[in-house]
């Protein structure tokens, strides 16, 4: 193994040498550079590309996975998904692949994911968990490797990645994020700003850890068994975070999503005795009887 190699695994979050794992693998110089690395620590390795035939060469995509795996003697899976265009076809279309592939599967995001991620998550409104997406998360064992030195290892490989020519079409947010306001926000500081912003991410998860700890205690007490002169009571700060827990919805194969802060308000008015109801998101109600709580 050459010392540049090593020295990228050495900024790498694999498991020992011989575990087994779960790749997603689009061809792209991310994901190639996730199979790659995770080939030269010993791992076993399983293949998943999604095919969501959204884009007329994405067939040739998921025939370069295949002729990857087999020069590698890599087991590979193709799964077929069908994502209708519209409306938040990036947030569909992660929704199915997640559906599609085996939970805990590692992606190729790095740092500069992570930041693009915070960036989104800020326009959106998000707190203090939007605000430390994937740090200590097992499925993104490249999260501290800058992009631009994945794509350089990539480079050097006997394999030329495919492009994906939605990555530079200005109708998703994400590439805005990339090719726009993270180049603005260089200029204006004067620095690449992508470190400063991850160094953020990790301030927050350490606060968001702490904040768990805390409010520790609060979990085994559900909507149905909590009384609201007691909860009614509670800092605004542990009533909201206890709310965002409870008002949970579920996405099929993208995990559970908290409730907007416009919810977690409207929910603050019901426990407070200040609404008798409220419409969450999912189809749901919450609605308060007396000091008792519904969820409908």
């Amino acid at each position: 193994m050459s010392p540049d190699v090593q020295a990228l695994l050495e900024e790498c979050h694999f498991p020992p040498p011989g575990t087994h794992v779960d790749l997603a693998v689009s061809g792209g110089p991310d994901s190639l550079g996730l199979l790659l690395l995770a080939r030269a620590q010993g791992l076993e390795v399983s293949v998943h590309h999604v095919d969501h035939h959204a884009r007329p060469t994405s067939g040739l995509d998921a025939d370069f996975v295949r002729t990857v795996c087999a020069r590698l003697d890599v087991a590979c899976v193709v799964h077929d998904v069908e994502v209708a265009p519209g409306a938040n076809f990036e947030s569909r279309a992660r929704s199915a692949r997640r559906a599609a592939m085996p939970a805990g599967v590692m992606t190729g995001h790095t740092t500069d994911d992570l930041v693009e991620t915070v960036l989104l998550n800020m326009l959106r409104g998000a707190g203090v968990d939007g605000m430390s997406p994937m740090v200590a998360d097992p499925s993104k064992p490249l999260v501290d490797l800058r992009r631009a030195r994945l794509h350089e290892f990539v480079a050097a490989s006997e394999f030329a990645p495919r492009h994906d020519e939605s990555n530079d079409s200005a109708a998703f947010q994400r590439n805005r994020v990339r090719h726009e306001l993270l180049v603005l926000m260089a200029d204006i500081a004067q620095r690449d700003v992508v470190p400063v912003l991850a160094r953020q991410a990790l301030l927050m998860h350490d606060e968001r850890v702490w904040l768990d700890e805390l409010s520790g205690g609060d979990r085994p007490i559900d909507l149905a068994s909590a009384d609201c002169r007691v909860v009614g009571q509670w800092p605004t700060a542990r009533l909201r975070r206890w709310l965002r827990e409870q008002l949970r919805s579920s996405d099929e194969g993208d995990g559970t999503h908290p409730p907007s802060a416009h919810e977690v308000d409207r929910a603050l008015r019901v426990v407070r005795g200040e609404a008798v109801a409220t419409e969450i998101s999912g189809g749901r109600r919450l609605a308060r009887r007396g000091q008792r709580l519904t969820l409908e």
